[in-house]
């Protein structure tokens, strides 16, 4: 009995290239579905379809009478894929997790980290990610560009394998409690500025959750005002002393 797995971008690819090998038609063979494929997103955590396809053992058939030739009606290809094509898996939000898990380290990969490794922590919707690496530099960028970048991703990711809405967060080194105190230094300088110049002070684009760490930390003063303007991701931080 022959036999073959095949490999393809998509299902139906897989099916034509083992059918080509094995020289067989689709009504003489078997087929198993073992992976359907996976785009990833943006290119990171792409997987091939995969099948099984296996040739019928064939019986001989007892001569008859010749009968009127009548056509069998054959199914298309869409409809034979629908029949072997397994359901999607329900979205959870571990699986969401994981999914997650396997598209960050796709990207660490194509960056030449070997070595992250990640856990996480979950409270409610919060999902937090940690990220360990001996190139965690790499991972977190100029004043955190890369890690904000990265935690863009995530966020798509989780929600598009997850049961419900999730907020992803991605630390590493614990950056964000480093760069929260820092924020917190550089609003207490800027709002002195302000009013030591009389004059508007304007911050450099930061993402809303950085935004919102100096917006709380200036709200105790009653001698200025804060505010954001533009769009993202170039909206930035306004303080502007009250006069």
């Amino acid at each position: 009995m022959k036999q073959i797995t095949q490999t393809g971008t998509t299902v139906e690819n897989a099916i034509s290239e083992a059918l080509k090998k094995l020289q067989a038609t689709r009504e003489e063979v078997n087929i198993r579905i073992i992976q359907q494929e996976k785009k990833g997103f943006f290119g990171f955590g792409a997987k091939p379809a995969e099948v099984e396809v296996e040739v019928k053992e064939m019986e001989a058939a007892p001569v008859e009478a010749a009968a009127p030739e009548t056509q069998t009606p054959v199914a298309e290809p869409e409809e034979i894929l629908e029949e072997l094509a397994e359901e999607a898996p329900t979205p959870t939000n571990e699986r969401a997790i994981q999914e997650t898990k396997d598209y960050l380290l796709a990207i660490a990969k194509g960056m030449t980290i070997e070595d992250l490794t990640i856990t996480h922590s979950q409270k409610g919707k919060q999902v937090r990610f940690y990220l360990e690496s001996e190139k965690v530099a790499m991972l977190i960028g100029k004043r955190g560009n890369t890690l904000n970048s990265l935690q863009q991703l995530a966020q798509l990711v989780a929600n598009k394998y997850s049961n419900q809405f999730m907020m992803v967060e991605l630390d590493a080194e614990n950056y964000r409690e480093r760069r929260q105190e820092t924020l917190e230094q550089l609003a207490d300088r800027m709002a002195d500025k302000a009013i030591r110049t009389g004059g508007r002070v304007q911050f450099e684009p930061m993402p809303s959750y950085e935004r919102k760490v100096i917006h709380q930390a200036l709200s105790r003063r009653t001698d200025i005002d804060t505010y954001s303007e533009g769009k993202d991701p170039n909206r930035y931080l306004v303080i502007e002393p009250l006069r």
